[in-house]
């Protein structure tokens, strides 16, 4: 039998224990979660110990004992932690957002009023040093985007593929009522607002199902070339009535955005993301091309209907992502994991590093995606004005 896949996870909150069950539903290939590392050591012991794994002190510590390194720590830490890992000779899965731009160190940095142009500059950058460090070392990068996996986009992938269509328009949208993250508000952290933290997901999608239509109809990717986009922060408004069931504690990063991006063939999508949703999670894709139309949606879904009259029925039961309430007529999900991608996105970055393939959600994937996201903050500093997007 083969050697396992070791794995170490750096990180020990929200995102490490969802990619730790991702691995436990990997098959075919033997993968071995060895252990995980933090920044806080009462932290990391808490989540070895619950879960059977070995804590670490350091990422030094932890590549000594795996072959490849997840990165499910804040984005601020994205860069040094993946060059890192790389020079060490791992192979390295960085968790949504791949990387971005999280101020010069400074006390007093606001992402609301640094220059875009200079955020655009040095989140690319960003991406390239982590891109740099790969090619030298030889080794690959996962870009734990899900919505990539989620099998409504993957159908929608195998459409497009067997039917060769052209995609004229993608619409998608992610909101809800606020992240749960404590990072989130906080540009220094986060790099940004619901267009980076959820906006990110939609846009992903749309830019790899572009790809997948080019190198199918035409040889190679079609990729973005110019994004127009507009940010607000709605529940800073003077006259905003907060009534308690939104999340309100941003610092300096926005609750609303929406972004118009043009491929290099002409066509678009147009994604929005936002922080005002109430009711759950609201998670779709829809595609308009030339020969088909396909809805593909994330959440809700309605493969599960319940009704409950009240509240305390359903404490010890999880329906969906920040439903709300669980009194009356609700949508639990089946395997809400599976619907998201996740069991697909770890299978397909194990499989990958076993075969010394490019996962499906790669290196180029996730450059072009902080790219637009930021030449999109570019474009609303301008007030909506369109911006070719580096290349």
């Amino acid at each position: 039998m083969a050697l396992p896949i070791r794995v170490g996870i750096v990180g020990s909150r929200f995102a490490a224990r969802f990619h730790l069950e991702g691995y436990r539903r990997v098959y075919g290939i033997p993968v071995e979660v060895v252990g995980v590392t933090s920044k806080t050591a009462e932290s990391r012991e808490a989540f070895a110990r619950e879960r059977g794994l070995r804590a670490f002190d350091s990422l030094a510590a932890l590549s000594d004992a795996v072959d490849a390194v997840d990165i499910c720590a804040p984005g601020s830490a994205h860069e040094p932690l993946a060059v890192e890992a790389l020079r060490r000779g791992k192979h390295v899965i960085i968790e949504k957002p791949f990387t971005g731009y999280y101020g010069p160190g400074s006390a007093d940095f606001r992402g609301d009023n640094l220059p875009k142009e200079k955020m655009l500059a040095e989140a690319v950058a960003s991406s390239d040093r982590i891109a740099a460090a790969a090619r030298e070392a030889g080794k690959l990068v996962g870009y734990a985007e899900n919505w990539v996996y989620a099998p409504a986009i993957q159908k929608e992938r195998e459409i497009l593929q067997k039917s060769r269509g052209q995609i004229l328009w993608i619409i998608g949208d992610e909101s809800h009522s606020g992240s749960h993250s404590p990072y989130y508000g906080i540009w220094k952290f986060s790099g940004g607002g619901s267009l980076v933290g959820k906006g990110c997901h939609p846009l992903s999608a749309a830019l790899y199902l572009k790809r997948v239509e080019g190198v199918t109809r035409l040889g190679q990717p079609i990729r973005p070339a110019t994004v127009s986009a507009r940010t607000h922060e709605i529940t800073r408004l003077k006259n905003f009535q907060d009534l308690g069931f939104l999340r309100t504690s941003y610092d300096d990063i926005e609750d609303y955005a929406q972004v118009h991006v043009t491929f290099d063939d002409g066509t678009v999508a147009d994604i929005f993301s936002s922080e005002l949703a109430l009711g759950g999670v609201h998670n779709w894709l829809e595609v308009f091309a030339n020969n088909h139309r396909t809805r593909c949606n994330l959440n809700p879904v309605n493969a599960l209907e319940t009704y409950n009259p009240r509240e305390d029925f359903l404490k010890d039961v999880y329906v969906t992502e920040k439903i709300g309430t669980k009194q009356g007529w609700s949508h639990p999900a089946p395997d809400e994991d599976w619907q998201h991608g996740y069991p697909q996105e770890f299978q397909d970055f194990i499989e990958a590093f076993s075969q010394g393939r490019e996962p499906v959600s790669g290196l180029a994937l996730a450059r072009d995606t902080v790219a637009v996201l930021y030449s999109a903050y570019l474009s609303a500093e301008r007030r909506g004005a369109e911006v070719e997007i580096p290349k």
